[in-house]
């Protein structure tokens, strides 16, 4: 039986491999690929996360960051902050993040709100959402 130390270890170490087999500077080719990395980034989590994967032109990834951290049902987003970030990395494109811990993989209300919120917000900047996950 494997303990929890070992346990997060082990999450650290997969997180590592598919960063930069699949992740780092790669063409998003696979949302499978994404998938994956989110849910070793994502999944061991008791509390709410919302964070970024910022894309250039070519789909290629420039960066994860974790944005916001909430409780173990809600996350608060800021759309200011989401745009600034997008600019610091001369973003093209950005992938919405975000966990239930519940896990649930239905989107609340207020996931769609804050959704459409932020596409308005990084039209502005000629920054698309290419998908909420």
């Amino acid at each position: 039986m494997i303990d929890r130390c070992n346990e997060d270890l082990i999450l650290q170490q997969a997180k590592a491999i598919i960063e930069n087999r699949y992740i780092r500077g790669q063409q998003l080719l696979s949302v499978i690929d994404v998938r994956d990395y989110l849910m070793v980034t994502l999944a061991p989590l008791e509390h709410e996360v919302f964070g970024c994967l910022l894309l250039d032109n070519q789909q290629r990834i420039l960066a994860y960051q974790e944005l916001f951290r909430g409780t173990i049902n809600c996350v608060n987003v800021y759309p200011r902050e989401v745009v600034k970030l997008s600019l610091h990395h001369n973003a093209a494109a950005l992938i919405l993040v975000h966990n239930h811990p519940s896990g649930s993989p239905e989107p609340s209300q207020a996931d769609l709100a804050i959704t459409e919120k932020l596409k308005t917000a990084l039209e502005l900047v000629d920054v698309r959402v290419a998908w909420h996950c």
